[in-house]
């Protein structure tokens, strides 16, 4: 990963929607670098069962968005804040909860993390070499009831499904940090009311 290019990025921000949240993208250190992803426990309302990177809403108490997405790190997986070296900001992103979410990309150690089985069913690290084989990606251009035209991508690695907000901010990470890209086209089009790609909806049926 190059992590000069994350710090280097001016990040897009969102400061109107009625809610904020923050999440951190970690980098696991290691002889293959990974992402860590938690796949959020099935009783949570919002999103269960999907992959997600280490985050949630901010707190009255919190200073600001990274002791947010810092607090919820550890509260999520264990991850003491100090051992999160923070090298930069993704753009603010939208959500259909109406949140406006800050990722923030840390470097952190290779060790095991422990998840809070209240809010995280699993944690996985998904290597960044697979991530961006574009065997396992796809991307579908779908007309959205709220947000018009968007594009869905999905990333298929492990048996794991990586899609969603998640997915939008992993794809900056990757093309921020490696010569990876999207493909300038997606691979097919869908309606508002069509249904998702089958591994995703087995996923969320």
């Amino acid at each position: 990963m190059e992590f000069d290019r994350i710090g280097d990025h001016e990040p897009v921000v969102v400061d109107d929607e009625r809610r904020e949240a923050a999440v951190v993208a970690p980098v696991v250190s290691s002889d293959e670098e990974s992402i860590l992803f938690t796949k959020r426990a099935d009783h949570l309302q919002d999103h269960p069962g999907q992959m997600s990177f280490p985050g949630g809403g901010r707190e009255p108490e919190d200073a600001d968005l990274l002791q947010t997405a810092l607090r919820e790190a550890n509260e999520e997986i264990g991850l003491d804040p100090r051992a999160a070296n923070v090298v930069g900001r993704l753009d603010d992103i939208r959500t259909v909860t109406h949140y406006s979410v800050r990722p923030f990309v840390a470097r952190i150690p290779e060790r095991d993390y422990v998840p809070n089985d209240q809010e995280v069913a699993e944690i996985v690290c998904l290597s960044v070499a697979a991530l961006t084989d574009l065997d396992n990606y796809e991307s579908e251009q779908r007309d959205h009831p709220h947000y018009g035209e968007i594009r869905l991508h999905f990333f298929y690695v492990d048996g794991y499904t990586v899609w969603g907000a998640t997915a939008r901010m992993l794809v900056q990470l990757l093309e921020l940090g490696t010569d990876w890209r999207a493909p300038a086209e997606p691979d097919r089009y869908a309606g508002p009311d069509d249904d998702l790609p089958p591994r995703v909806r087995d996923e969320v049926e």
